[in-house]
């Protein structure tokens, strides 16, 4: 099913109204859709403004902005996506969440539609399975912030049919994406290096090795890194990184995937990163 014209979006957040962002300003009608108003209104005004800015800043003329937004239908109404061609999960990083999203979402949508999931660590698999279309069913892994990275990490679940795989690669490809493809297991590629790396340097931070300041100035400048693991991990969300984790530890077995205890204590506290104004730092 090659012919997308019109994309779904769950979750109004920062990945969700990235991916709805990007998908509008290439050319997609996109239904955005949240189970809460303030959050669905919070999204929109972010996608607003991010449009203007990029006016200001000369990345688009304003008749660009203006179309890309005329693109965009917010709902908290899920049933409202039942006419799209595709739709994208964007939602937490919660196996419970997502399975139950997508029960409701193969009961709602036409049959011919596709369903992609923005999961980062969760089997496709899995998640196919709730569903009566595992063969429409795959992995969209964008990353963060969605307009900015040009990676999108494509997973095809174990029922997941050639023709919708080659679809959502056309759609991530259509939407100025870089396409990897990486098998379902536990964290793809991606984070299945990234986040045991991140989780190294909060035990190094645990160990009392060195600050959190040192840790992230030694990887920037002896590792070329633009960002810090430690500044990486607030930015993503350390709920995020710590589900993430888990999924490691619990799929593979291994205990070098064991979450540090010093991550779990910050999740536990609600120091989460940026999102909250307090992680590994201040904001």
């Amino acid at each position: 099913m090659d012919d997308i014209e019109t994309l779904g979006v769950v979750g109004a957040g920062q990945m969700g109204r990235g991916i709805t962002q990007v998908a509008a300003q290439s050319g997609y009608s996109v239904m955005m859709f949240d189970v809460h108003e303030k959050g669905l209104e919070m999204g929109y005004e972010f996608i607003q403004n991010q449009l203007a800015k990029g006016v200001t800043k000369g990345k688009w003329d304003q008749r660009t902005a203006t179309e890309s937004l005329e693109r965009i239908s917010k709902s908290l109404d899920m049933s409202d996506l039942r006419d799209c061609d595709m739709v994208i999960e964007a939602a937490t990083e919660n196996k419970a969440i997502k399975f139950e999203i997508f029960r409701n979402l193969d009961n709602l949508i036409k049959d011919e539609a596709i369903l992609a999931s923005n999961t980062s660590s969760i089997s496709i698999t899995e998640i196919a399975a709730v569903t009566d279309r595992p063969g429409k069913i795959a992995g969209m892994h964008f990353m963060n912030p969605v307009p900015v990275m040009k990676l999108v990490e494509g997973i095809r679940g174990l029922e997941t049919t050639e023709e919708t795989f080659n679809t959502v690669e056309t759609v991530a490809v259509n939407m100025g994406k870089i396409f990897v493809k990486a098998n379902d297991v536990p964290g793809f590629a991606v984070n299945r290096i990234l986040m045991p790396m991140i989780n190294e340097a909060v035990y190094t931070l645990s160990e009392g090795v060195a600050s959190a300041e040192d840790i992230d100035l030694a990887m920037k400048l002896g590792c070329n890194q633009p960002m810090g693991p430690l500044e990486l991990a607030d930015f993503i969300g350390l709920d995020t990184c710590l589900s993430i984790m888990e999924v490691l530890h619990e799929g593979l077995g291994d205990t070098k995937y064991r979450p540090c205890p010093l991550l779990r204590k910050y999740v536990q506290a609600g120091r989460l990163g940026r999102k909250t104004k307090k992680g590994f730092f201040e904001y």
